[in-house]
């Protein structure tokens, strides 16, 4: 698929996903977010990609929705009134997926379904969704120079793109609380200090901070690793430590008839190991939440 909302860009195990509408401060449109949506599942699937990088293309990394468009800005279908069990049950027809559900939820949860880590390189203004897609992202560098905010009760709307369930997890409870009812424009040492991103660096520093730790990603078994992404988040949800036993159980016995041989006898022959397999391959129990 081409886009025209992003750049896909693939080099030496690394994607960058580049939101590009730098004249528009890579606001966040319903084309873009199809793209999205297409752009994570296809990495997901993708042996090339072993680690994504999401950055914005120009001086922003996403100003938010793009609130210039005629009609509801959200795309929604005002003729409706939904309701949960409309949301719940029927989120997959047309009528319920692009006229209720939002497109942004859509794209956090492409993240949170993805078999491969993201890195959020957030290069400048990163508000509303701009700042929420990234709570899905698994770890947050930021430039010196960015500024998120979490506007979106100074506009009268709510937190969207499942940022309830993560931003809390991100950075606790009160303090996402306090971001989202303040809407304050939060600068780098501000997320760094509150643990929303793990570091902040000068402007023309920043990717090359994302791809090293990129680069520490990609040299690991890609099904480990996926099978790593999807357990912390899932089972981090549950409400018993068996809960997680009983998947972690049967990660760990694939592992070992799999990549975990190479993985031994490397450690064993003190070299590096060569993995061969492949995330479209996964273990039969996966995935063990459907």
């Amino acid at each position: 698929m081409d886009y025209n909302t992003l750049t896909y860009a693939v080099s030496e195990g690394i994607l960058t996903l580049t939101l590009n509408r730098p004249d528009q401060l890579n606001s966040f449109t319903l084309e873009m977010a199809s793209e999205l949506v297409d752009a994570f599942h296809r990495a997901s699937e993708d042996d090339a990609v072993g680690a994504i990088v999401v950055t914005g293309g120009g001086r922003a990394f996403c100003a938010g929705m793009d609130l210039s468009v005629d009609g509801n800005v959200f795309g929604l279908d005002e003729s409706q009134q939904p309701t949960l069990e409309d949301v719940s049950e029927r989120g997959d027809e047309a009528q319920i997926l692009h006229g209720v559900r939002d497109e942004g939820g859509l794209v956090s949860l492409a993240i949170f379904e993805c078999k491969k880590p993201v890195i959020a390189a957030i290069n400048g203004a990163a508000v509303g969704v701009g700042a929420t897609m990234t709570c899905a992202m698994d770890i947050r560098l930021v430039s010196t120079k960015a500024k998120v905010g979490f506007v979106f009760n100074k506009i009268g709307i709510t937190p969207e793109a499942c940022s309830s369930w993560f931003l809390p997890r991100v950075v606790g409870l009160s303090t996402a609380l306090e971001w989202c009812y303040t809407a304050e424009i939060l600068d780098a040492d501000s997320l760094v200090d509150a643990g929303f991103a793990k570091a902040a660096h000068e402007p023309d520093d920043l990717l090359p901070a994302a791809y090293a730790i990129a680069q520490k990603i990609v040299k690991h078994s890609p099904v480990a690793i996926a099978l790593t992404r999807q357990m912390m988040y899932r089972n981090s949800a549950q409400d018993h430590p068996r809960d997680a036993h009983n998947v972690d159980s049967l990660a760990i016995f694939y592992a070992s008839i799999g990549s975990g041989k190479e993985g031994v006898q490397s450690f064993l022959e003190k070299r590096e190991a060569t993995f061969s397999d492949s995330a479209r391959e996964m273990p039969p129990f996966y995935p063990w939440w459907k």
